[in-house]
């Protein structure tokens, strides 16, 4: 169960403005719901910059949180969503170690928040710790501790974490990972909690993937997306090929489970124009490096049909680094 929620918001779907105004009350899942709408976006935006890699994940997570905990400088509700972006935007500058310099449109520049949120006052000032502190309680201690010293203790770098914990910064960087996911999760449940349309839709969705996927292994390619997909679609493909149509989809794909490949669906992420499929890869003994171990595949929609698609390729991983003594 998640703490922290003290308004119940109306009957139907509420409006964006209606969620700010909620947010800024202390309503906790006022924020989930409205990371809940954005997420698509967010998480194609932060795949946009950085590839299909845990860190895209990371910084949508990340601004997630940083969404909860910085809701109340958000002046203009039009805004939550250039707002929301930028955030993702700003946590893969910082993963890409490129200078902050941002260029704001005037309309929605103040009231984007900085890059990073303020130790300084996260706590005294956001009507919803209660639930912030009650979802770190739910983590195990070393998760927990790496994440209040980064977001609350004003140590923002993982080496200086590392240095603080006597630990290899690699073993910051997975404890953060893992703190984020599951914050992150328990800000998304207050969405599924509020039974918002956009949660209702990311089930059906993933139901629809998980049996297309299934049927797709099973040798009948042709329904992937059948009564979905338009004639003209147009797919952009990790290699930089573009097609047209959905033949080529349907045809790499029956080639692939042709020689082994099975798909193992991770997540579903769903919008009203924009959805995301996460899949894992998963190559036959005999040929391990056939294909990459996953892939996410972004469907952009105009009304019922996909329109536009993209699909980016999970990297081997790389080897291990040696720890640090």
């Amino acid at each position: 169960m998640i703490l922290g929620v003290r308004t119940v918001l109306p009957n139907g779907a509420p409006t964006e403005a209606d969620l700010v105004a909620a947010a800024r009350a202390g309503d906790t899942s006022a924020v989930g719901l409205l990371f809940a709408r954005y997420r698509p976006a967010l998480l194609a935006v932060a795949t946009s910059l950085l590839g299909h890699v845990p860190d895209a994940e990371d910084a949508v997570q990340e601004a997630g949180l940083t969404a909860l905990l910085r809701i109340g400088t958000l002046r203009d509700p039009d805004a939550v969503g250039p707002w929301l972006k930028e955030v993702v935007r700003n946590a893969c500058r910082r993963r890409l170690r490129t200078p902050a310099t941002d260029v704001l449109d005037d309309q929605v520049a103040a009231g984007l928040p900085s890059s990073e949120p303020d130790p300084a006052d996260l706590l005294d000032a956001h009507a919803g710790r209660d639930w912030l502190w009650a979802a770190l309680g739910e983590l195990p201690s070393e998760q927990r501790t790496a994440f209040v010293l980064r977001y609350l203790g004003g140590l923002p770098a993982y080496r200086d974490i590392a240095v603080t914990l006597g630990v290899p910064v690699g073993t910051v960087r997975s404890r953060l990972s893992a703190a984020r996911a599951r914050m992150a999760g328990a800000l998304l449940a207050t969405a599924e909690a509020a039974h918002d349309d956009v949660a209702v839709l990311t089930r059906e969705r993933r139901r629809e993937a998980a049996r297309e996927l299934a049927e797709a292994d099973r040798g009948d390619t042709r329904s992937m997306l059948a009564d979905r997909c338009s004639p003209a679609v147009e797919s952009t493909w990790a290699s930089g090929l573009t097609t047209i149509g959905p033949s080529y989809m349907r045809q790499a794909m029956a080639r692939d489970v042709a020689d082994g490949v099975r798909h193992r669906l991770a997540d579903v992420v769903a919008g009203h124009d924009l959805e995301l499929w996460e899949i894992e890869l998963v190559n036959p003994p005999e040929d391990p490096d056939h294909c990459p171990p996953g892939a996410l595949w972004v469907l952009r929609l105009e009304g019922d049909q996909v329109h536009r698609t993209h699909l980016f390729h999970r990297p081997r991983p790389a080897a291990p680094e040696p720890a640090l003594l």
